[in-house]
């Protein structure tokens, strides 16, 4: 290849007058086209060393005075001079030029940092849950050192420049293509990337800027949360190392097992057992509801499984008036043991309602045979 022989400008399709970033972008457009990685062309490969080997000359003001001469800065290279690009994949071109390459400073990091959210559990009773209650929680958490005020520096002192990367916290190097120079920068190991060094650290943080403390703080749980549900108090967890901002605590509300009472959604239920003469005679049942004693009426010949709604005796709704409902089940119990003189009774009763040889009870027909007796008139 004689390179001598080569029209820089026209590789890229820019004039003799163009300006560096007009240079640049026609570079771009061209390697987006032809570079090996996306283009199917047969002269793709070679056509992209050309436009890259270009770039390099017109990119260089050195280079391109002596192309602006008549002269060839590349003719003593060989031709081994655009092969340098094919080392590098498509994403690392178009990184290395079009702003993903590196070569962008980041500067020093922060060492003032955001704290972490926590999260905490709160076991409450279903009466707690239910009306809302107002607790005191005691929580361990980070908070800013008294002795340094979050700098992380004993008393007198502060953090000095990092000798190593002159305060940037990051170490750049250079390295000389084709293609110009790309330079890649990592963070400063010296410094950590801080761009600062503290020489003399507070003994009583450790230089992090924060200590651990136990706190006590108070939760209001509202009436008619649920299980599971989580309470947000804003900045109460922890600071951030070198003081910074504290993050948020959350609470997570967890209902203890009732001896009574089970919950669904706002509705609550529960189990009542009634001899078997209430059952059949009616009564006057006194139950211990959330609000107290209730007294509840079981109708005559109340059957077990049989259900007594109680309105408005459930918890309260959290977004809204009102209140779920109590569900109260009821259970008949059949009694096991019998004296003579109960016995006697009963058989006389069973006896007085012809009982005493009961027809076992005639059990529903299926949806297919109740449809055959209404369409016989039964």
């Amino acid at each position: 290849m004689n390179t001598a022989a080569k029209d820089y400008y026209g590789l890229l399709g820019v004039r003799r007058d163009a300006t560096p970033e007009e240079i640049k972008r026609a570079y771009r457009k061209l390697a987006r086209q032809l570079h090996p990685d996306v283009s199917s062309e047969p002269q793709a490969k070679e056509r992209f060393a050309e436009i890259s080997t270009a770039y390099e000359v017109l990119s260089d003001p050195a280079k391109r005075e002596i192309v602006d001469l008549g002269g060839d800065p590349l003719s003593q290279a060989g031709t081994n001079a655009g092969a340098g690009p094919f080392g590098m994949g498509f994403q690392d071109i178009m990184d290395t030029f079009f702003g993903g390459g590196g070569a962008r400073s980041r500067g020093p990091r922060s060492r003032t940092r955001a704290g972490a959210d926590a999260l905490i559990q709160l076991d409450l009773e279903l009466s707690e849950i239910a009306f809302g209650v107002n607790r005191e929680i005691t929580v361990e958490t980070a908070v800013v050192c008294a002795d340094c005020e979050g700098a992380g520096a004993a008393a007198g002192t502060s953090p000095h420049t990092c000798d190593t990367c002159g305060g940037s916290g990051e170490i750049q190097s250079v390295q000389r293509s084709m293609l110009g120079q790309v330079i890649t920068a990592r963070p400063c190991a010296a410094c950590q990337g801080f761009g600062t060094i503290i020489a003399d650290p507070c003994q009583n943080c450790g230089g992090d800027g924060r200590v651990r403390q136990r706190r006590t703080l108070r939760v209001k749980v509202p009436a008619g949360v649920e299980d599971g549900m989580r309470i947000r108090l804003l900045g109460e967890s922890e600071v951030g190392p070198g003081g910074g901002p504290p993050g948020d605590l959350y609470v997570e509300v967890h209902q203890r097992p009732h001896d009574v009472f089970t919950r669904k959604e706002d509705d609550l239920h529960c189990r009542v057992s009634l001899p078997m003469t209430a059952a059949a005679l009616g009564a006057r049942v006194t139950l211990r509801t959330l609000d107290g004693e209730e007294a509840i009426d079981i109708k005559a010949g109340t059957q077990s499984g049989a259900m007594v709604r109680v309105r408005a005796r459930g918890v309260p709704h959290l977004r809204s008036a009102g209140r779920g409902d109590l569900h109260v089940h009821l259970e008949v119990k059949t009694p096991t043991k019998l004296d003579a003189e109960q016995e006697k009774l009963i058989r006389e009763l069973a006896r007085l309602r012809d009982e005493e040889r009961p027809e076992p009870i005639r059990q529903s027909g299926n949806f297919l045979s109740k449809m055959r007796d209404a369409l016989n008139g039964h």
